[in-house]
């Protein structure tokens, strides 16, 4: 029955049962055999058909929630009964968003992979957000918690942000004394999908809230990194893609005596984001511990 519920999990989480049958390798009419024989065993109908969607009834709701309950004790009573010294193996498959990934987790995965010689690691940087379930990734790595409850969720490291210009842009346009002249720079900006952005700055007490404009936006951060780095104008970016351009004097630090960020609260922690309960695949767990130990480098 474990089995029938683990398809039916599948069914939802795709939307239908022919997508459902290509992630399981099965025959659509198997995953429909199955589906009806919960419905037969619990006497009851747990999805509404139609033609275009599947949708759950009340019956089937409360069922979803009983079966992964069901279905994640079965895998964390599966890795408890394991061995604990299980060496991690098999592939790993994790989605990181593209600047994090070039700069801090791509240079450490050759450690990783020493480590353990039976793992095999696939990495697609991506700004977009992934779905875990549909998309079959073990680990995605993110700018802020899981707002999936069903994942869970540990913190990488913070997310502080400076401001940066080349030295050569500054010398043509002057440097910024107080937040407020950023309205007379060129910006470069992150694309967060709206019709303005604002960016924030807090020195003690005092905080304060900017409108800024530009020629460049962008969804990730190398492209509007380049610009500045080539004179485009000033940018605020992860304090980890800039500190040691700034060490070298590529970029120069700009309202130093000012904390910026992308957003009123803070720029938001970095979280790896993964399926499963306390007892994971040890190739997932690994992989965690190393990012966490490597990253305090």
């Amino acid at each position: 029955m474990l089995t029938a519920m683990r398809i039916f999990i599948k069914v939802i989480e795709l939307g239908s049962f022919s997508k459902a049958a290509e992630v399981l390798n099965m025959a659509p009419s198997s995953v429909a055999r199955n589906i009806d024989n919960l419905e037969q065993d619990f006497n009851t109908t747990l999805l509404k058909r139609s033609t275009r969607q599947l949708s759950l009834t009340e019956a089937g709701e409360l069922f979803l929630e009983g079966a992964r309950k069901l279905v994640n004790d079965e895998d964390n009573l599966k890795a408890l009964l394991s061995e604990k010294d299980t060496e991690p193996e098999g592939i790993l498959r994790i989605s990181v968003f593209e600047g994090f990934g070039r700069v801090k987790i791509c240079p450490i995965l050759p450690g990783f992979l020493a480590l353990y010689p039976k793992v095999k690691v696939e990495i697609d940087l991506d700004n977009q957000l992934v779905d875990l379930h549909s998309e079959n990734v073990d680990i995605a790595i993110r700018i802020g918690n899981a707002q999936d409850s069903s994942l869970h969720a540990r913190m990488l490291m913070a997310n502080q942000t400076s401001l940066c210009a080349s030295a050569n842009y500054l010398e043509k346009f002057g440097a910024p004394k107080k937040p407020e002249d950023l309205q007379q720079h060129n910006c470069l900006l992150l694309d967060r999908d709206r019709q303005r952005t604002y960016w924030h700055f807090r020195k003690g007490k005092l905080y304060k809230k900017v409108p800024v404009t530009g020629n460049l936006t962008s969804r990730g951060g190398t492209p509007i990194l380049e610009a500045a780095i080539h004179h485009g104008g000033i940018v605020q970016l992860s304090s980890w893609m800039m500190d040691d351009l700034i060490q070298d004097g590529t970029l120069v630090h700009c309202l130093p005596e000012w904390a910026p960020s992308l957003s009123e609260q803070s720029s938001g922690d970095i979280y790896a984001l993964y399926r499963g309960g306390k007892h994971m695949r040890p190739v997932i767990r690994a992989f965690i511990d190393y990012l966490v130990t490597a990253l305090k480098l």
